[in-house]
């Protein structure tokens, strides 16, 4: 049993334009980001989509839906939402300058990091997770495991949901996706920025995954 995943990152909102943290929090998407919708659509115009999802934020809601709307292969779904591929809760750095961020995470680290991607890219996914967990003075945020649980379970829910052969289009956000990457063996793909309106392409099988594209937002399918 395979089903093909087309997990897409959301467009650009007024947040990823400002280099602001979002997690959670709900910026709609820019002019620039509806684009990115609408293209990636372009890109996934002839693959006829047995289910599609989003996370419940309203940016991803409303990329699948730019995607869906350039859909050429009579798909005729709307875009079901599931919580469990929300972004990671980065609790009180919601909303937060991305430098401010880096800057407090890095003062639990030996070593002085100018960017986000650089503590990911040194310490991996799980480790920055945990580290904005442990860095948020209320202990909102969530932390490693605390994400993969709902993420994981989010995957048993299209297994159950979908069979083998089906096309799957999933709406996402960055250091989820990225997160997935991760979890999947390939810290080398976790350590790069997922570009707005770019796919990672997955093989889910019954109890592993294969990622067969990642960050790729020009080939056509």
């Amino acid at each position: 049993m395979a089903i093909n995943l087309y997990i897409v990152r959301h467009g650009e909102t007024y947040f990823n334009f400002l280099h602001r943290f979002q997690g959670w929090s709900d910026a709609p998407l820019t002019p620039k980001g509806i684009q990115h919708g609408l293209d990636a659509g372009t890109r996934l115009a002839n693959i006829h989509f047995d289910g599609a999802y989003s996370s419940d934020l309203t940016r991803s809601v409303h990329t699948a839906r730019y995607i869906l709307k350039n859909n050429q292969a009579n798909s005729g779904i709307e875009p079901t939402e599931l919580p469990d591929f929300r972004e990671q809760f980065f609790g009180s750095f919601e909303g937060v300058d991305s430098e401010v961020v880096t800057t407090t995470l890095g003062a639990y680290k030996p070593n002085s990091l100018n960017t986000y991607s650089d503590f990911i890219t040194e310490f991996g996914m799980a480790e920055a997770m945990d580290t904005i967990y442990l860095a948020d003075p209320f202990k909102f945020a969530e932390d490693d495991e605390q994400w993969w649980t709902r993420v994981s379970h989010g995957f048993d829910d299209i297994r159950a949901r979908h069979h083998d052969g089906d096309n799957v289009l999933i709406v996402s956000h960055g250091t989820t996706i990225r997160g997935i990457a991760d979890k999947l063996g390939r810290h080398d793909f976790a350590s790069n920025s997922v570009k707005n309106g770019a796919l990672m392409r997955i093989e889910l099988l019954p109890s592993t995954a294969t990622i067969l594209n990642f960050n790729d937002d020009t080939t056509v399918f």
